[in-house]
């Protein structure tokens, strides 16, 4: 078994798609529409989907917005320097919701971003086992 990816409702499919790729760095990978049940999907990752997890983005046409709920927490990606990573996220127009910093009751050092559809991504330092 391996983990194929992770789905988010999007309500502006293109904003989605420019954050993810352009100011968190991955590739879109394939978009398609499905008229019949008024959907499109869109795949974003940092590899093929073959060798690598990656995000599914759906809209449902009409939807411009979804309630996230208590249940969601993130997405967490390791970065080689989360203050860079910051930098550069910040210079691309992302929105950095907490300063990197090490995270309380542990070493290892972290920071979070948001989409715009207020989803939460979190930056992480390589592991060391905290």
């Amino acid at each position: 078994m391996r983990l194929l990816h992770t789905m988010l409702r999007v309500g502006d499919m293109d904003k989605s798609i420019a954050f993810y790729t352009e100011v968190l760095g991955m590739t879109l990978l394939r978009r398609k529409d499905y008229p019949d049940g008024q959907f499109t999907l869109a795949f974003v990752g940092y590899g093929n989907e073959a060798d690598n997890s990656v995000i599914e983005l759906t809209h449902n046409w009409g939807v411009d917005s979804y309630e996230r709920g208590t249940g969601y927490g993130h997405i967490a990606l390791e970065v080689a320097d989360v203050y860079k990573a910051c930098e550069d996220i910040r210079t691309r127009g992302g929105k950095i919701t907490r300063e990197p910093g090490p995270m309380k009751h542990g070493t290892s050092i972290l920071a979070f971003v948001e989409d715009p559809d207020g989803y939460k991504i979190e930056l992480l330092s390589p592991s060391r086992g905290d």
